[in-house]
């Protein structure tokens, strides 16, 4: 098995909302696409992914599992844009280990927590 993970979905009760959120605080742009009922945005990328989703019975969670998004080289950039984006810090950056690297907690804009992980 290459990654324990292949896929990740965070939900989301106002979509475009929370698209302008990770687009901007990533940079990115999302796809956008409904799959069957559920309307999607898609993170780039090639290998592990995932998308924010709603869905009915999809509620976001500061108590499930916790989803670590690649942060870049250096995550700073990354949580300098979370609360102007209008997320929250929840966990300030920190470092795990030299071989680690870091990581910080955010509150999203629909009350989801999310992870950062950088190496720098």
């Amino acid at each position: 098995m290459a990654n324990s993970i292949n896929w990740f979905e965070i939900p989301v009760t106002d979509f475009g909302r929370a698209k302008k959120f990770y687009s901007e605080i990533f940079g990115i742009e999302m796809h956008e696409e409904m799959m069957g009922p559920h309307q999607m945005g898609f993170f780039p990328g090639e290998g592990v992914s995932g998308a924010i989703i709603k869905a009915d019975g999809y509620k976001p969670s500061m108590d499930g599992a916790l989803v670590y998004l690649a942060g870049g080289e250096d995550l700073t950039g990354v949580m300098n844009k979370i609360e102007s984006a209008g997320g929250k810090i929840l966990q300030p950056k920190s470092k795990v280990t030299d071989e680690i690297g870091y990581i910080a907690i955010f509150a999203d804009t629909e009350g989801n927590k999310v992870a950062l992980h950088s190496p720098k």
